[in-house]
């Protein structure tokens, strides 16, 4: 075993951790205060963006019914179309930045031209583009700046708009979602800003923790192999010099050194396997936050103990390990690959002349693996054995998958068990 690779894996374990964290973040696309990732995030912020397009309605119908003749129809669709697009290009691109390009301010103030010179030229239908004008003010720029320009925009709309709209019909009821609408895309602003700096902040916690963890295992580690290797490189100094004049007091060295390195090696794995035991209340805690988040209905028994102490007191604790690591992998595949909306989680004890048996199910309503076995099964079983115990894994009737663990309540499990 080599510790600088344990110390590494324990570190990345605790990083990651839980084991389904990643699947059940990259099911949230549309996470607040993140960029998107990939092109299906962009489409659906897109999609979001687009989707007020609709209000968009009053000056098309303008274009269409109002007769303005083909020049003047012709420039002023391309006037709109340039209006969505740098409407679009600036929600889009700049509301998770906290300072903006020069371009930014560039793109607000033809934008605004735009709104003031459609609106002038063909009446209030086209006052509603002062609206889009305060949202993008709100979206993009710092709430020191919005702030005043929010309701500059606004007066401006009511100055226009009591000129262009002599019925007095249309206009007053637009200051209100220009004022309140810009407004509340600075609140927005300031809780995407306050969600980016909370993630960065669970990420920075996140990575020491990992580096406090790695370098206590390294202590840990260090004062477990300090005295045995100073012993054997001792022992075989010691052995050098004794040959060949001395072969049996060497062969006593040599014997020495290999009985030191055996119980190093014991030391290392247990110090490891230690760290990196599981509880079973722990994963049960993690398995109801995580099958909640994937959107599976849970299902545990109300005799499914908080902690394992209430019902299963004399459980040992390698036992507990085994089943613990069960269940990690059981929930791990029902949110990766099953496709579930339920999850029965089930911990039974049969008692028999050898000390009893605990008993682990977990069954879904999914389709299970598409393939045979991976890894991750291959591995559970193999630490299973390990503890004296089985596995068995398979469809579920009428549909789904089951995975069944079971172990000797006090069956010690073997030193070094697979820790990958």
């Amino acid at each position: 075993m080599d510790p600088v690779k344990s110390v590494d894996g324990v570190s990345a374990g605790i990083k990651n951790w839980p084991p389904w964290r990643e699947e059940v973040e990259s099911a949230d696309s549309t996470s607040m205060g993140r960029a998107p990732e990939n092109r299906r995030q962009a489409l659906v912020k897109l999609l979001w963006i687009a989707i007020w397009m609709l209000y968009l309605g009053a000056p098309l119908d303008d274009l269409i019914h109002a007769g303005h003749g083909v020049p003047v129809t012709v420039i002023a669709s391309l006037g709109l179309a340039a209006f969505v697009v740098g409407y679009l290009a600036l929600v889009f691109l700049r509301t998770n930045t906290d300072e903006q390009d020069r371009w930014v301010y560039g793109a607000l103030c033809a934008l605004s031209a735009l709104a003031v010179a459609t609106s002038a030229a063909f009446g209030k239908p086209w006052l509603v583009l002062f609206v889009y004008v305060s949202v993008a003010c709100g979206a993009v720029l710092p709430p020191r700046r919005s702030r005043w320009l929010i309701p500059a925009v606004t007066a401006v709309l009511a100055a226009i708009g009591s000129v262009v709209d002599n019925a007095g019909e249309l206009f007053p009821a637009l200051l209100i979602p220009c004022l309140l609408g810009g407004f509340a895309m600075v609140g927005i602003r300031q809780l995407v800003q306050t969600m980016r700096e909370l993630r960065e902040a669970r990420e920075t916690v996140a990575q020491l923790a990992a580096t406090e963890e790695r370098l206590r295992l390294a202590r840990d580690l260090h004062d477990l192999l300090g005295h045995s290797l100073s012993l054997i490189t001792l022992k075989s100094e010691l052995a050098g010099r004794m040959l060949p004049d001395r072969p049996l007091d060497a062969a006593q060295q040599v014997s020495d050194i290999e009985r030191v390195s055996r119980q190093a090696l014991v030391d290392v794995r247990e110090a490891v396997s230690g760290y990196r035991r599981p509880t079973l209340a722990t994963e049960l805690a993690g398995a109801r936050t995580a099958l909640a988040a994937a959107g599976v209905t849970a299902d545990f028994p109300a005799d499914l103990p908080v902690t394992v102490e209430q019902t299963l007191p004399s459980l040992a604790p390698d036992t507990e390990g085994a089943l613990a690591w069960a269940l990690r992998e059981a929930i791990t595949n029902v949110i990766r690959h099953s496709g579930a909306t339920r999850c029965v989680i089930t911990l039974a004890e049969e008692a028999d002349d050898g000390g009893g048996t605990v008993s682990l199910t977990v069954t879904d309503n999914g389709h299970g693996p598409a393939r045979s076995p991976g890894n991750g099964l291959t591995g559970l079983e193999e630490r299973l054995l390990l503890a004296g115990g089985s596995l068995t894994a398979g469809p579920a009737a009428p549909t789904g998958f089951t995975l069944r663990a079971s172990v000797p309540r006090r069956a010690p499990v073997a030193t070094g068990p697979p820790v990958g």
